[in-house]
């Protein structure tokens, strides 16, 4: 019936309805720290450049999830560049956005791990403060397999080989396509012109406050 519901053209309107509200709460925090039309404006180019990678796959799992080239890593960047909130919430309407393209839900608890909270969670590296952008990144990636683990636990043990058990094979199956991208964004990440490019970002953000 959810999944009806997110097909239909009233549910998309409220999901919609929802991401809109999750941009205006982009803009209401960023009021105090005086960035509030930058984070959006920022927010709004990351969360697009990320979709638009999002849907280019370089491999797709049999139960769900992809390997991507970087989109985790244009959410990571909200956060990196703003903080944490700002990134959790650029993340969590991320993945309500990926909720209104591509619904894959059997339940509502399913819905929240599988889209708002595990894109929301690559915005927690920036609780970190001014750590390496790589460590940021690992640290978001991390909060997203926490919840891709947790809903395969609970909604997806069927598909565990029986002498495996749920918990490994979640760990195991999400493990696999987050680890691959992990990586290959490191690796991108490594190369010193691009690392330099975020940080002349982030150095110009901070001199226009």
């Amino acid at each position: 019936m959810l999944q009806e519901f997110l097909e239909s053209t009233q549910g998309q309107v409220f999901v919609v309805g929802i991401i809109v509200l999750f941009f205006g709460l982009i803009f209401y925090t960023g009021r105090k720290e005086k960035i509030s039309s930058k984070a959006l404006t920022y927010s709004a180019i990351c969360i697009g450049i990320g979709y638009a990678l999002n849907q280019i796959t370089l491999f797709r799992m049999p139960q769900g999830g992809a390997i991507t080239p970087f989109s985790m890593l244009f959410i990571v960047l909200v956060g990196y560049l703003f903080g944490a909130k700002q990134g959790i919430l650029a993340g969590m309407a991320f993945g309500l956005l990926d909720l209104l393209i591509n619904p894959y839900v059997i339940h509502p608890i399913q819905m929240i791990l599988d889209y708002p909270f595990a894109f929301g969670a690559l915005g927690i590296g920036a609780l970190f403060g001014n750590r390496h952008i790589i460590f940021v990144y690992l640290i978001g990636v991390l909060g997203r397999f926490v919840c891709a683990v947790l809903s395969g636990v609970i909604f997806f043990a069927s598909a565990a080989p029986k002498a495996q058990g749920a918990l490994l094979y979640s760990i195991i199956y999400n493990g696999s396509y987050l680890s691959v991208e992990a990586i290959l964004t490191c690796i991108l990440l490594s190369i010193v012109p691009v690392r330099k490019a975020i940080e002349s970002i982030k150095n110009n953000i901070k001199d226009e406050k």
